[in-house]
């Protein structure tokens, strides 16, 4: 079977297994690119079993060539064996050349947070009271972005005191509580800051109908910029805020692992900051 072909299959076991739009997309390209590159070497179309682990190594090489980061080549080598453990049980194949292939390592970056006067004083200088209500929203629920700016009326139970993320990662659903903090925050915006809107989405604008991602992250910038920081300050920094504040509280990380919707405790134990000081503490209870 030529690999082109594989991929067509692999796409539809992906839509049927309900993998989420983002990692569809993901998953095609990267493929994609990587079997346009070996027909371009091979000057012609490329048969499955005809993949060797030269062929993926040079295409990896090329990717580093190009300046592409540690992260991708890493998870084009996932990509990868995944699509060929498919191949195997699909005995489109024998064995997945690809588990040949050397891994890739990735540098982990000390993740970047606010702590709970930093937040306050980014959100003070955020003129745009929509975005402001969303900020205390991720900082306070962990949500990732999208999921919040998917979230509809039906999904904020203020009553309940609950969010209902019907869609996140993964397609997975979960519940996030809303704490006594950020109850009337929320209360205040439906009742007072929400624009009038014939749309559903919970975060919604006059005009669109919904806030997106991209002005919120641009109102971030702004705001830090005004604040003189020498940081960056996203969407999702504010999610990272979040879980490393339950972290520091000494919240069980499984707990904390539900709250973010993780499917596995070592995403989670990234949030496991620790100062020089409390390094230092630390080393010095013996």
């Amino acid at each position: 079977m030529l690999f082109r072909e594989g991929i067509i299959l692999f796409k539809k076991h992906l839509i049927v297994n309900e993998r989420s739009p983002e990692t569809l997309r993901g998953y095609m390209f990267e493929l994609e690119n990587f079997i346009d590159f070996t027909e371009n070497q091979h000057n012609g179309p490329v048969y499955l079993d005809e993949i060797i682990v030269q062929d993926i190594e040079e295409y990896l090489h090329e990717l580093k060539l190009k300046g592409s980061s540690t992260s991708r080549r890493s998870r084009m080598v996932y990509i990868l064996r995944s699509f060929y453990n498919f191949a195997i049980r699909q005995e489109l194949v024998g064995k997945n050349i690809a588990a040949l292939v050397d891994s890739v390592k990735v540098q982990q970056k000390e993740r970047n947070f606010l702590s709970d006067e930093e937040f306050q004083a980014l959100v003070s200088v955020i003129a745009n009271p929509t975005i402001k209500v969303l900020c205390y929203t991720l900082f306070m629920t962990g949500l990732r972005i999208k999921e919040a700016l998917d979230l509809t009326l039906e999904d904020v139970d203020l009553a309940g005191k609950v969010i209902r993320i019907r869609h996140g990662k993964g397609n997975k659903s979960r519940k996030v509580p809303i704490s006594d903090k950020l109850l009337p925050i929320l209360k205040d915006y439906l009742g007072r800051i929400r624009p009038p809107s014939g749309s559903k989405h919970f975060f919604a604008t006059k005009v669109s109908g919904r806030l997106s991602a991209s002005m919120a992250n641009k109102t971030l910038k702004e705001a830090v910029l005004e604040l003189g920081w020498n940081k960056k300050v996203t969407c999702h920094v504010l999610r990272h805020s979040f879980a490393s504040h339950l972290v520091r509280k000494n919240v069980n990380i499984v707990r904390v692992q539900k709250l973010l919707g993780h499917a596995s405790l070592k995403t989670t134990s990234i949030y496991t900051h620790a100062t020089l000081d409390e390094l230092a503490e630390a080393v010095n209870t013996f």
